[in-house]
């Protein structure tokens, strides 16, 4: 049977601080008592020795706050009434300087309404006195429990942040360095919108992330809403949310994404497909910060970071009137444009060693690295999917590859095989790296049109986009020696009407 608090001990004075082992979990937080009846702070003391904590204590308010100063105490037990003061206000201040230390009250004459007020002001828990000493242990390993949670919690979540800050993000050239530090200056900046802008693949949303996590943000929500995944006549609800009986199957209302994302940040990937009805609302919530349920009469208040991304060109589309203007020129107030991979290709050893690295950990496999033959053609591919495309190429190349290296034959074929990558757009060339010398590229183009059609200058026109006479004065130009195979009577009768 466990002993009373009021137990008479023979001595806690100057009882020894200790730090135990119980299982696997090494007991040193430090727990400040402060209670005015010297036996009761003893019996207090003495048992929270023997369970491994180191204490302090303190008989009176002015002793306690400078125990607060000094012991930076993990919790305190409390007492309400104090030969100087209120126990309430010190419970205020510990509540105002330190948060996350937990407070158990003790007194002896208790009421529903003083636990409740105690509870409002931060306390962990209210203990009447008498009190069963065991119960008080119970409540102290509670309290400090939760409170090694919340540290793991958040070394965890500081530990996400460095990874997204180091390890996702490879910035080799001087080019993404710049966007990195962008971002940063954004996300630490009172700005409430930014714009990503760039192809598909390019990492707009692990940007995005970046920006949030920088941010005072960090530790509210974010919400990620792609605007072309969800059909448009549910986009308004999913967005705003709806009331009871707003239609027909709202039989309860529902808080819509923006509103969860209230204190943090809403990313809206892929706006330029948001329809134009709702474009507007979203540009009540940037100018207003505000906005209604479907179905409601009532603006509700929100402070949200909206961060868009788009992979089209917005300019473009507020031309053609698919895009409102007004919320073009709100979304880049800070514009961010991330470069397609084949803009930055020397990050391309670094990405794919980092995804190499990547897929080794979680395949089991002691693949360490890429041959130079596979090296060089993936940074001779124009990677159309870009980031994405060779994370899943670095992917498949990892499932089929044997250690200790990856070798061009694991890569998909139209990365061993150039002739094989997928073609651009009719009429669309891809720029070389190194450039182009354009009258250069104009004679060759012409030479190969008419060596495939054995000199006939008309086929060739055809092949070009050009007419006859734009053929023969481009022979004439470059001095070329591809005379007609018959006259250019026969070639007109052999060809029919000539090119436009």
């Amino acid at each position: 049977m466990s002993e009373p608090v009021e137990t008479e001990v023979e001595s806690a004075e100057n009882l020894p601080a200790r730090e135990v082992s119980r299982g696997e979990t090494l007991l040193s937080e430090k727990v400040l008592v402060v209670e005015d009846e010297r036996l009761i702070r003893r019996s207090l003391v003495e048992r929270l020795v023997q369970e491994g904590y180191t204490v302090a204590d303190a008989e009176d308010a002015a002793a306690a706050r400078r125990a607060l100063r000094s012991e930076g105490p993990d919790l305190v037990l409390l007492d309400v009434r104090l030969p100087d003061g209120d126990g309430t206000d010190i419970l205020r201040e510990i509540t105002t300087a330190t948060p996350e230390t937990p407070v158990i009250l003790m007194t002896a004459y208790s009421s529903v309404e003083k636990a409740v007020a105690a509870m409002k002001l931060g306390a962990w828990d209210y203990l009447n006195k008498p009190f069963d000493l065991d119960e008080m242990v119970l409540e102290v390993g509670k309290a400090l429990e939760m409170t090694r949670l919340r540290r793991e919690v958040r070394r965890l979540r500081e530990e996400s942040r460095g990874r997204i800050g180091r390890d996702r993000v490879v910035a080799a050239t001087p080019q993404m360095k710049e966007i990195l530090d962008l971002a940063g200056k954004v996300a630490a900046s009172g700005s409430s919108t930014v714009l990503l802008q760039g192809e598909s693949g390019t990492g707009k949303d692990l940007l995005a992330q970046i920006i949030h996590e920088g941010s005072p943000r960090r530790d509210g929500p974010f919400v990620n809403v792609t605007c072309s995944a969800i059909p448009e006549n549910l986009l308004e609800s999913e967005l705003f949310g709806h009331e009871r009986g707003a239609f027909t199957d709202a039989k309860l209302a529902k808080k819509g994404l923006v509103e969860q994302a209230h204190g943090g940040t809403l990313f809206l990937d892929e706006i330029g497909d948001m329809p134009m009805g709702l474009q507007s609302k979203i540009l009540r919530v940037l100018e207003d910060r505000a906005f209604r349920r479907v179905g409601g009469t009532q603006d509700i208040r929100v402070d949200v970071r909206i961060v868009a991304a788009t992979n089209t060109d917005l300019e473009d589309a507020v031309r053609k009137k698919a895009f409102r203007q007004d919320l073009y020129y709100r979304l880049k107030i800070i514009p961010i444009r991330l470069p397609a991979l084949r803009e930055r290709v020397e990050d391309i050893p670094a990405l794919v060693q980092h995804f190499v690295e990547r897929f080794a950990r979680e395949f089991r496999k002691p693949m360490v690295g890429v041959s130079r033959e596979a090296l060089e053609s993936l940074k001779g591919y124009p990677w159309p999917g870009n980031i994405r495309e060779l994370r899943n190429a670095v992917e498949r190349a990892m499932i089929l590859a044997n250690p200790p290296e990856l070798r061009l034959s694991d890569f998909p074929p139209e990365i061993a095989r150039p002739e094989a990558a997928p073609t651009l757009e009719p009429g669309k060339f891809g720029l070389p790296r190194e450039g182009v010398n354009l009258e250069e590229l104009e004679k060759d183009l012409l030479v190969q049109a008419l060596k495939r059609t054995h000199g006939n200058r008309t086929r060739a026109a055809r092949l070009l986009g050009l007419n006859r006479d734009s053929v023969r004065y481009r022979i004439e130009k470059f001095a070329l020696d591809f005379p007609p195979p018959g006259t250019e009577e026969d070639e007109l009768l052999s060809e029919g009407p000539p090119a436009p």
